[in-house]
């Protein structure tokens, strides 16, 4: 299992715009159109991956709390899917269903928005504020696979509320530790 870390975009980059598909419902979500009043978490995942595989529970708690405080959450996989096929479409669609993700789970084929955003690896976070300028880029938190860290989201879950309570950034940001996105 290989370590990649994120590449930690500098804060007050503003978000690329996008339009990609979303393989359970078929419908093309915008960014414009997620965007919440709060702002904006984009997460690049994957099904395959391990550290996704590990936080999925509480990623899914961490998102439906953003909801629920009015910033808009969306998944990304930019994933080759020819040489994963585990990461394609079919197989998104399913993960969303059994996973119960709350936020449409877009498919990103041709790479472009992955690269946009300068994403490194799975998972890989970027928020943003109402007016789409990177607030937090980081990790959910401490836990990965074996390390025996509790998964608790707080350091995500942290600036969420920093965001909505209109508080500057959190000074300490970690990079996200996960895979590599498998580039073509």
């Amino acid at each position: 299992m290989a370590m990649t870390p994120s590449a930690m975009m500098a804060l007050g980059t503003p978000g690329p715009d996008f339009a990609l598909p979303e393989p359970l419902t078929g419908k093309v979500h915008r960014r414009d159109g997620l965007l919440r009043l709060h702002g904006l978490l984009v997460a690049f995942i994957c099904n395959h991956c391990p550290y996704v595989k590990h936080i999925n529970p509480e990623l899914v708690r961490t998102s439906q709390w953003a909801l629920d405080h009015n910033i808009g959450v969306v998944f990304i996989s930019s994933n080759d899917a020819t040489a994963h096929p585990a990461d394609g479409p079919k197989a998104m669609a399913e993960q969303a269903r059994t996973q119960r993700y709350p936020v449409p789970y877009l498919y990103d084929e041709t790479q472009d928005v992955a690269k946009a955003y300068g994403a490194a690896c799975t998972p890989d976070f970027f928020l943003f504020d109402a007016e789409l300028a990177l607030y937090y880029r980081g990790r959910l938190d401490g836990a990965t696979p074996g390390n025996k860290v509790p998964l608790t989201g707080d350091e995500l879950r942290a600036a969420l509320q920093a965001l909505h309570d209109r508080q500057p950034p959190p000074a300490d940001q970690k990079p996200s530790i996960g895979c590599n996105i498998k580039w073509r």
